[in-house]
C-alpha cells in the first residue's frame, strides 16, 4: 500500500514486459522471468527449433530487451530445448 505499491506495480510490469518480449519469437512455447527479472527462461518446441536456432533466439531476445527496456545490471537469457523419449517393456 501507499508508496511501495507503485514499486510493486512497476516490478510486475517489468516482469510481464520481459515475458512478452520472449514470447513473441516463433517456436517459443513458454516464457518465465525468474530471479526477480534477472533471468528469462524460454521453453521452445524441439520439433520446431534446432540447437542453432535456439542460440539465435537467445541472441535476438537479448537484443530486443536491450532496445526496449531500461534495467539496472544484466539479464541472462536461457533457451531450453528438451526432447524426451520413453518406452516400457512388459
Amino acid at each position: 500500500p501507499g508508496d511501495r505499491g507503485d514499486e510493486l506495480g512497476d516490478y510486475v510490469t517489468g516482469l510481464r514486459a520481459l515475458e512478452a518480449i520472449g514470447g513473441r519469437h516463433p517456436g517459443v512455447s513458454k516464457v518465465y522471468a525468474v530471479r526477480a527479472g534477472r533471468e528469462v527462461r524460454l521453453m521452445v518446441d524441439p520439433g520446431q527449433v534446432d540447437d542453432e536456432e535456439a542460440a539465435v533466439i537467445a541472441q535476438r531476445v537479448a537484443t530486443d530487451v536491450e532496445k526496449e527496456l531500461d534495467y539496472p545490471g544484466r539479464i541472462k537469457i536461457t533457451v531450453v530445448r528438451e526432447s524426451r523419449a520413453s518406452a516400457f517393456a512388459e
